[in-house]
């Protein structure tokens, strides 16, 4: 029998049934209470028509149902697609239609967007609320459904069969399904525990949005361990504080966005931390400046970096605690993405796919069990992207001499400037250095003498000031001038997807509208 995503809760009924298992605000369940409500949940949908294989959607913030959607879907044979909370009504309608899903949970947030999705959506036909208020006509209620139903026998899909479809989010442009499979889910999560080892006892945070893989991956690893799981419906500083504090929390999950938001918040040292120990974090490295900040904040905690991507289910390499500190930090591994997990084989190559020599800049290629069904109804792409057996990750990277790998940059965002190639990672590298600087991104624009110049855009610190010629001035202190932007642009915010990855995409848009190549 091959693994499957609801064996866990198998093992907690038998092994630990009391032990906590999930905290929401007021509401604590047991394991033994979540399987029975997974179990109940499994035959509500059942009753409204999903049979296996069969997609359930869940338009909602981050709390203890949405656990439990996503371990109900896969206990009934279904299949989950986590719905984008950042989309307007009419890329929601496209996501649910794309792969026929036909039930969709919703909860008060996002109650207001259920007449526009029935007008929009020809595949939806169920809504179920989920929320605590009344239930808006013409769905029906999350907790009557579970008290009408009883509980059922596991449907036990497994191995290849069909568990989520992920909608790519958005920071390369028109989204696409990823199918992924039991196997992807439960090896990929086998392979991050592997590499970050946990203590019995770990109660951890979700702070991170939990329809996004990140936030997603996260609760499997720790269902998986049978932990205590403590969900925040959003991100917001004090919250995650309070609740670090109130449950004695070991571990949480954060973007160094963040990470950098929580440690230079105003009332940080009002709140005892002692307890926390793990630090898992992703969508961008972590700047030597932040780091040091985190560590001199909490002391005891290690730092761990995880790197992927949806495709991957989504780990593939594992920054460790120790390269974070002296002497591995200085000697250039916290630039690195970490070593490849346990079931992670990858290959740097060049652009017709073959091996460059070691240290030399490629495509980054992952190849495992790991890796994707393909894409929902999209054959060509995912020829495109599994082409010879590998994933094509869209990175572009280098392996050092110990194994470790280093991402420069996505291979669309490498710019030709009079001829020379110049990789924006290592352009934003600079600029972070300054402490002027809060968040910087370069892109390449059109320039008629260079086909495409760097340019910079720039978040400066609160009350610090800035100009374009400093900018300059500094790069080239630490690149070569080629390298250095061109032009800067200061900003207030940028724009970053629900996971806090930069959203370059939106910011190349207005230079290139019009025309029919994004090169020059």
């Amino acid at each position: 029998m091959h693994s499957f995503l609801t064996q866990p809760l198998h093992k907690a009924v038998q092994q630990c049934p009391q032990a906590p298992a999930l905290s929401f605000g007021e509401i604590n369940f047991s394991y033994a209470e979540f399987t029975e409500r997974v179990a109940r949940l499994a035959t509500a949908l059942q009753t409204l028509g999903m049979a296996a294989g069969d997609r359930v959607g869940m338009l909602s913030l981050s709390s203890h149902r949405y656990v439990e959607y996503f371990y109900g879907v896969w206990w009934g044979g279904g299949a989950i697609n986590p719905v984008n909370i950042r989309w307007n009504p009419k890329e929601v309608a496209y996501s649910l239609d794309d792969c026929d899903t036909r039930i969709l949970l919703v909860d008060d947030a996002f109650g207001p967007m259920i007449p526009a999705l029935r007008e929009l959506s020809t595949s939806l036909q169920t809504i179920v609320y989920v929320g605590d208020g009344a239930v808006p006509e013409g769905a029906v209620g999350y907790e009557a459904l579970l008290a009408q139903a009883s509980p059922m026998a596991d449907a036990c899909r497994q191995g290849d069969d069909l568990a989520a479809v992920l909608y790519t989010g958005g920071t390369t442009g028109q989204p696409k399904g990823v199918m992924l499979s039991h196997t992807n889910l439960v090896t990929s999560a086998l392979g991050y525990r592997l590499a970050i080892p946990r203590q019995p006892g770990t109660t951890a945070v979700i702070a991170m949005p939990i329809f996004h893989v990140g936030g997603f991956g996260h609760v499997l690893q720790l269902v998986m361990g049978l932990h205590r799981i403590v969900i925040l419906p959003a991100f917001e500083e004090i919250a995650v504080l309070q609740a670090i504090q109130q449950y004695r929390a070991t571990e949480i999950g954060l973007v160094p966005t963040m990470i950098k938001r929580v440690v230079e918040h105003p009332r940080f040292a009002e709140f005892d931390l002692s307890s926390l120990r793990l630090m898992v974090y992703g969508a961008s490295p972590i700047d030597a400046t932040l780091l040091t900040k985190a560590l001199q904040a909490l002391p005891q905690v290690s730092f761990y970096q995880g790197y992927g991507m949806t495709e991957c289910s989504p780990i593939i390499s594992v920054l460790p605690a120790w390269a974070h500190l002296e002497p591995h930090a200085s000697a250039g591994k916290l630039r690195s993405a970490g070593l490849p997990t346990m079931q992670a084989e990858l290959r740097i190559v060049d652009a017709e796919d073959r091996d460059v020599a070691p240290g030399s800049v490629g495509e980054i290629l992952a190849r495992g069990p790991m890796v994707m069904l393909g894409y929902w109804n999209k054959p060509k792409e995912t020829a495109g992207a599994l082409r010879g057996g590998w994933m094509h990750i869209g990175d572009s990277g280098y392996m050092d001499a110990d194994g470790f790998l280093y991402t420069v940059d996505r291979v669309k965002d490498m710019i030709i400037s009079g001829g020379e190639n110049v990789y924006s990672g290592e352009v934003e590298n600079a600029i972070a250095q300054m402490p002027e600087v809060s968040m910087s991104a370069v892109i390449g624009i059109p320039d008629e003498a260079f086909g495409e110049r760097v340019h910079a855009v720039i978040v400066p610190r609160p009350g610090a000031t800035l100009t374009a010629q400093a900018v300059t001035d500094h790069c080239r202190t630490l690149i070569a001038g080629y390298k250095c932007p061109r032009s800067v642009e200061f900003r207030d915010q940028l724009p970053l997807t629900a996971a806090g990855k930069l959203q370059k995409f939106a910011l190349r848009e207005p230079f290139w509208k019009g025309r029919e190549r994004r090169v020059n």
